[in-house]
């Protein structure tokens, strides 16, 4: 194993542009297959690209709040406190490298956007305290945990087929977590996942000449306010009062508390945001300290802001060029009732590198491979989890995702792709069996 992670960290190092051109090249990939398989011409296929650009503003707003928020969290002198004294219980790199996978998992599970926030936060405090630990791998294990988030109570695709006027209640009617979230054949892939890629991680630590290690110093965070002179005119009281932030963290509790028993824990990006924001603002005690960490936390924010619109322009011309159901027709063209969740699992995980987005997907594939699980007489909830297995797990190489998680690090998506190829095709086999032969 080791010798193939060797070989893809280099093959990752070697060929893996930065996210940006990830992107850039993406698009003109979309751009030809659409013009090779679709009716589209050239002039069309860049109206799609162009009405499509800013269709994720509201999306990437909500990306930028989760790392933004998350970084300010971690930096607040308690929850360092909280998240030190966890990884005090790591005490070897293998033990850092299963704890900081199974943390991760259990945060995706929950909801992806704080998996995604607290794995990586959670790595960067396990790099702070074991030595010898491979922060690459450390990184790309948080990374990895986020593969389960579609398998579990935040899962897009089964909550949307859940919920009543969803587009296609039409054709399948409401079908209850019951038969998605928590069916017995989605429950046995979660827990596969959750027993076998701790152990995927762990034996995929590097030898000691290949292990690449970060000085703890380099961690650490300045406190902006050392150094600083008292305050003495009234708007610096002001910024340095305890009152105020106080106040206003209060308020954001009360709305939490009146949310949360008004839904039930019910995550989603909003709140998990407005949750990170508010326990912020009075984990730092004063309104100056806050806006400090801000300041800090948006330096990582940039790939977000410029990038996201690039992938929205693609989805753009996926679905208005129509080639996205033309890659899922084919899939279906090949299957039987037998093979179909595996093809659709297959077909979800190829769309998923142009539409990185669950809803967005779904509304893609469901046309489709709703009506070819019906002529097939395969399960509508066993077809809409395919898709959602097939989103979630091609998220491990996609650097959509990863963009928030490297931010944090400080690191590039090559630094840790290598890593994230092998946990690929290991959990690509696992849910293909779970979704096949259970």
């Amino acid at each position: 194993m080791k010798t193939l992670v060797s070989f893809f960290n280099r093959l990752m190092q070697r060929y893996l542009p930065d996210p940006f051109l990830f992107v850039v090249l993406l698009t003109f990939v979309v751009y030809a297959l659409g013009l090779l398989f679709t009716d589209s011409g050239p002039y069309e296929m860049v109206q799609f690209w162009g009405n499509g650009f800013w269709s994720l503003l509201t999306f990437s707003m909500q990306m930028v709040l989760v790392l933004v928020t998350g970084h300010v969290l971690a930096s607040s002198s308690i929850f360092k406190k909280g998240l030190g004294s966890l990884a005090n219980f790591a005490k070897t790199p293998g033990q850092a490298i299963i704890i900081v996978t199974i943390i991760s998992m259990l945060a995706s599970l929950i909801n992806w956007g704080f998996g995604l926030v607290i794995g990586a936060l959670f790595a960067k405090e396990l790099a702070r305290k074991v030595k010898g630990v491979d922060y690459r791998l450390l990184i790309a294990s948080a990374y990895s945990g986020f593969i389960v988030w579609h398998g579990g109570i935040s899962g897009s695709i089964p909550l949307t087929i859940a919920t009543e006027g969803h587009f296609s209640e039409s054709m399948i009617g409401l079908i209850s977590t019951d038969q998605t979230i928590f069916a017995p054949f989605n429950l046995a892939i979660v827990l596969a996942i959750l027993i076998t890629l701790p152990l995927i991680n762990r034996f995929m630590m590097p030898s000691k000449e290949e292990t690449v290690t970060v000085d703890p110093k380099l961690l650490t965070e300045s406190d902006p306010e050392e150094g600083k002179s008292a305050v003495h005119t009234p708007a610096e009281k002001l910024e340095n009062s305890r009152i105020v932030s106080l106040v206003i963290g209060v308020l954001g509790l009360v709305f939490l508390f009146y949310y949360f028993m008004t839904n039930g824990f019910k995550l989603n990006l909003d709140i998990v945001n407005f949750l990170f924001l508010f326990l912020g603002i009075l984990f730092h005690g004063t309104p100056k300290k806050f806006l400090d960490a801000v300041v800090h936390a948006v330096k990582g924010a940039s790939g977000i802001i410029v990038q996201f619109p690039f992938y929205a322009g693609i989805m753009g011309m996926m679905t208005a060029s129509g080639l996205a159901a033309v890659m899922s027709e084919g899939f279906v063209s090949i299957s039987n009732e037998f093979t179909f969740p595996f093809f659709t699992f297959i077909s979800a995980g190829i769309v998923n590198f142009f539409v990185p987005s669950g809803g967005g997907q779904w509304a893609v594939q469901a046309p489709v491979m709703l009506e070819a699980a019906q002529a097939l007489d395969v399960s509508a909830a066993k077809t809409a989890m395919a898709v959602a297995w097939g989103d979630a797990w091609t998220n491990l190489i996609q650097p959509f995702w990863a963009l928030p998680a490297l931010a944090i690090a400080g690191l590039k998506a090559k630094d840790i792709m290598g890593f994230c190829v092998l946990t690929l095709l290991i959990t690509g086999v696992i849910i293909s069996l779970g979704l096949v032969f259970i």
